[in-house]
């Protein structure tokens, strides 16, 4: 009786061991599981934390370049300005510049005839640079001042130089003495011949012999092989104001 009592016994001990280890093996497998999920529910958490900071980074990045665009933007806009500015006074200019180079053309027309082809090939030089288009407009209007500056330098100075006249029968080679524009005389190199420029007439009329010696003085001066002098030589009148 004791034997066949204790046999059903071990089998329900037997089993119910089996069922503990089935379930220490199924707690073991879901604990390993769960295991799985916390890594991969970290490396997820790891990569979103990543992937926000680069957003985070791409925006701010973003809105500087959108600052940057839009700076660019207003300083193209203002450039254009600018650009319509100049070609205004361009087109301004070139009125502006062919007024003064007729003006200064005029000017040497009624002058007295000093260095006649000099001053005349500068006119020239001119006129073919106000057609270059390879020329700009700053550098045209930089010329022009240039031929006013010389010509207003003129009156501040004593000149010696050769050229000739025209005489009976050709040319006569002779030695020019501007001084200023206050008075223009040539004389030939024997001295035969002394003249002085006369504004009335404008034509050249015969000078006293006797203002020679002032006349090659001054010559002298103005090649810088003597001293500055006084010179003795007939000048005009000055006009009355009316």
């Amino acid at each position: 009786m004791v034997a066949s009592a204790t046999a059903p016994a071990a089998a329900q001990f037997s089993a119910a061991i089996d069922v503990s280890k089935q379930t220490v093996a199924e707690a073991k497998a879901s604990q390993q599981r769960i295991d799985s999920l916390d890594e991969e529910t970290s490396r997820l958490l790891v990569d979103y934390r990543a992937n926000l900071k680069q957003y985070e980074l791409l925006s701010r990045f973003n809105q500087s370049r959108a600052v940057e665009v839009e700076r660019q933007s207003t300083q193209i806009e203002n450039l254009q300005l600018d650009v319509d500015n100049i070609e205004n006074i361009q087109r301004a200019m070139l009125p502006l510049m062919e007024e003064m180079l007729a003006t200064l053309e005029e000017f040497i027309a009624a002058d007295m005839p000093f260095l006649e082809r000099e001053r005349a090939d500068r006119i020239a030089r001119l006129r073919n640079v106000m057609t270059d288009s390879n020329v700009s407009e700053a550098q045209r209007y930089r010329l022009i001042v240039e031929a006013f500056q010389i010509e207003n330098e003129y009156g501040r100075t004593i000149e010696a130089y050769d050229g000739t006249v025209a005489a009976e029968g050709g040319e006569l080679s002779v030695e020019f003495l501007r001084i200023g524009r206050i008075a223009l005389i040539y004389k030939t190199a024997d001295d035969s011949v002394l003249r002085i420029y006369d504004r009335d007439a404008n034509a050249y009329v015969d000078l006293d012999n006797k203002y020679m010696s002032d006349v090659k003085l001054g010559i002298r001066m103005a090649k810088e092989q003597t001293a500055p002098a006084l010179l003795g030589v007939p000048v005009p009148a000055p006009v009355q104001a009316q």
